[in-house]
């Protein structure tokens, strides 16, 4: 009879057919998560390319990367935790995120103040949802197209929000940024005369200044469009840090995948292939001779009379 000791490392070791079902369905979750966000960031991007007018879209598509990120983000990567207390907060950080994005966009130029508010909350809330999404990938076992899909998405929504915090700062703080074509004023606004007081923020165009953040997270730098105050200039450098560091950390972590993926499946090749059948050789002499002393010594001797 089996001690009862191992009687219980056998069922911890044993797979729970529940347990692994749940972390199928979070598996499931997050890839579908990857391809919402990735959907969804380039739709924002082509909707800066639409016609003047049309590109004011853009901002339906940035309240709406919150809702996609609470949604598939805001639950336990398994077999991860993810507690209530930073479940909850989590999602509270998602929603106040579209609040704010909503409240800037419909303050007037005259009230600067509330672009502040949103710059802070949405470098937290995509900050840790970054930190989630790269946590995610580095718990896939295979690279699938879903897992490259969730490694751009989580590049393009660096960009998008780097182009929205430098959006923000031309607000707060007009000339921020200037064109080495034109005056300071030039980047979201054709010019402060023109454009009245009341102005809504959302009926502005920023898409130069999206244009200048994927610049600086590429670390291209075609020197177009300049930061002037101290303040975009260090936004500006800690794009393109945290662009270098995110590539460096997700491409290492997808090289590793792919290493380990190509190892197993290599090694379950030659655990499928049989061996050769060896034909045994010629029996030598003195195995020979041995064989017929051991059938001397048990042949059965008569008896002596």
């Amino acid at each position: 009879m089996r001690p009862l000791g191992e009687w219980l490392r056998r069922a911890q070791n044993r797979p729970d057919p529940v347990r692994r079902l749940g972390v199928d369905k979070a598996l499931r979750r997050r890839h579908v998560c990857y391809g919402r966000l990735l959907a969804l960031c380039v739709l924002v991007m082509i909707s800066f390319a639409l016609p003047s007018g049309w590109n004011r879209l853009a901002a339906i598509g940035f309240n709406l990367l919150p809702l996609v990120m609470v949604r598939g983000m805001g639950r336990p990567l398994a077999p991860i935790p993810f507690g209530l207390w930073p479940r909850t907060l989590y999602r509270v950080l998602g929603i106040t995120a579209i609040a704010s994005s909503l409240g800037w966009y419909l303050t007037p130029l005259s009230a600067r103040g509330t672009g502040v508010l949103m710059l802070v909350v949405w470098v937290c809330f995509v900050g840790w949802s970054t930190l989630r999404l790269v946590r995610g990938l580095g718990l896939e076992r295979r690279v699938t197209g879903r897992v490259l899909m969730g490694a751009c998405a989580g590049y393009l929504l660096i960009g998008l929000t780097a182009g929205l915090l430098f959006s923000a700062l031309e607000t707060i703080r007009s000339g921020s940024f200037s064109s080495v074509h034109g005056p300071a004023i030039s980047m979201p606004l054709p010019s402060e005369a023109s454009t009245p007081a009341n102005a809504l923020v959302w009926q502005l165009n920023f898409v130069r200044l999206n244009y200048f953040a994927f610049v600086s997270l590429t670390t291209v730098g075609y020197g177009d469009i300049t930061p002037i105050t101290p303040q975009a200039q260090m936004a500006s450098v800690v794009v393109s840090v945290i662009g270098t560091i995110y590539l460096a950390v997700v491409m290492g972590l997808l090289i590793s995948r792919t290493t380990v993926q190509v190892e197993n499946q290599e090694s379950l090749e030659v655990v499928r292939t049989p061996e050769p059948l060896r034909l045994a050789g010629p029996v030598s002499r003195p195995a020979r001779s041995r064989s017929r002393s051991r059938r001397r010594l048990l042949r059965p001797r008569p008896a002596r009379r």
